[in-house]
């Protein structure tokens, strides 16, 4: 008679000598193509003929090449899991320390990005390459809870011979997928693993509740985020004739007039300020705004782009930029090396070529991979007032900008030779 598959778990926390050689028999079964003695539970079984499909050795080992650490460190900077990593680390990290395990945590393919908890078990986790940057999905991995959370889009509990890849037995692990509330989107996987000997049946509740909890921190930062966005959009709509909203950068709405609102509005994937063709409205003027975009719609004659700008440097930690358009004032914080550029091309309305920014910033004509890499970021929110070949504000802006009550207090931590020459020359 078979073992059904809720019994097997049940053993594994029972009677786990018992429980693992039952799976261990049903495994090897399902390698050669017999019949198994005892039925894994069915999210085993499903990831195991995915795996057997894929053709992946059972013995080989789980080694993958590693991402390279500037791209291990791009992928957290572009994961919206790296806000919720401190609310996760006090979450899970600590319980894996106590338990004799660790918490792990992934991109949508899988690939680690943090790691923490037990130092002993992160060093043996090192030895099946369960390292930041390593590959765990069911494609390079065979089954695994992260790989295995991944396919099935649902949290599961992997046991030790469970997983397919032999050199995982004894090894014992449970994760659960996060999605973005935002949209619905899978941004990555949550997992606590360990030697076998620490495996406990509620260790799945506590990481599907810990994913849960980091899905709601990222809706509550959303909310504020878009209650940020309304504060400075709300009071230019009221300025506003026709039809507008400010969305954020997802298409949030959090303020709109002369129209009926919307939960969210459709962007393009690439959105630029200017004219751009929204097949929900129709013709409209984008606009940058601190954390999202002003869209009018093209009822009538369109508003001209902003004509002024004010280069604030006159408080070295509370760097920014206003920029005042038709409809209102916005501001946006730089970082020194922004405000660095912005000085540079304000002392050059004709414009600088970007050796020539790379000359004012560096002192290197030879660093315009840098330059051009910041001047990106900069039109990402100044498009509308940057021109480019050369670089320089645009046609018929005016740019004033505010300089410290005492010259030689100009940027003091830069050390960009067009500054240095400004606060020399006071």
């Amino acid at each position: 008679m078979e073992t059904s598959p809720v019994d097997v778990m049940r053993l594994a926390a029972q009677e786990s000598g018992r429980a693992n050689r039952l799976v261990h028999r049903a495994r090897e079964a399902r390698m050669a193509g017999d019949r198994m003695p005892a039925a894994p539970r069915a999210e085993i079984g499903a990831s195991w003929d995915r795996v057997l499909r894929s053709g992946i050795d059972p013995e080989q080992t789980t080694h993958s090449i590693l991402l390279e650490l500037d791209e291990v460190e791009h992928r957290r900077r572009s994961s919206a899991l790296g806000e919720v990593m401190p609310l996760l680390s006090d979450g899970l990290a600590g319980i894996a320390d106590a338990s004799q395990q660790i918490m792990v945590v992934t991109d949508v393919e899988g690939r680690v990005l943090w790691r923490q908890g037990n130092t002993g078990v992160l060093r043996l986790a090192d030895t099946i390459c369960l390292a930041e940057g390593a590959a765990w999905s069911e494609a390079i991995t065979g089954t695994n809870a992260i790989g295995t959370a991944l396919a099935s889009r649902a949290p599961v509990q992997v046991h030790s011979a469970e997983h397919f890849v032999r050199s995982l037995h004894g090894w014992t692990c449970a994760a659960a997928p996060v999605r973005d509330p935002r949209d619905g989107r899978l941004m990555g996987i949550v997992d606590i693993s360990g030697p076998a000997s620490t495996f406990h049946p509620t260790t799945l509740a506590l990481v599907g509740s810990v994913a849960r909890l980091a899905e709601s921190e990222i809706r509550t930062q959303h909310l504020q985020s878009i209650d940020r966005l309304r504060s400075v959009a709300a009071p230019m709509l009221c300025r506003l004739g026709g039809r507008a909203l400010a969305v954020d950068g997802n298409g949030w709405l959090a303020a709109v007039t002369g129209m009926p609102p919307v939960d969210r509005l459709p962007l393009p994937k690439s959105l630029q300020p200017g004219r751009v063709w929204l097949p929900s409205l129709g013709m409209c003027r984008v606009e940058p705004l601190p954390g999202g975009w002003l869209v009018q719609v093209a009822d009538g004659a369109m508003d001209s782009p902003p004509r002024r700008v004010v280069l604030d440097l006159s408080l070295p930690r509370s760097l920014a930029v206003n920029v005042v358009s038709p409809v209102g004032t916005w501001t946006q914080r730089l970082s020194p090396r922004h405000a660095e550029l912005l000085y540079a091309l304000a002392l050059h309305p004709e414009g600088r070529t970007a050796s020539e920014l790379a000359e004012d910033l560096f002192g290197d004509p030879t660093r315009t991979v840098t330059v051009r890499a910041e001047i990106s970021r900069l039109r990402r929110h100044l498009a509308e007032v940057l021109a480019h070949r050369p670089y320089r504000f645009g046609e018929g802006v005016e740019v004033e900008v505010v300089r410290p009550e005492h010259p030689g207090d100009l940027l003091p931590q830069s050390k960009a030779p067009v500054v240095v020459a400004a606060r020399s020359a006071s």
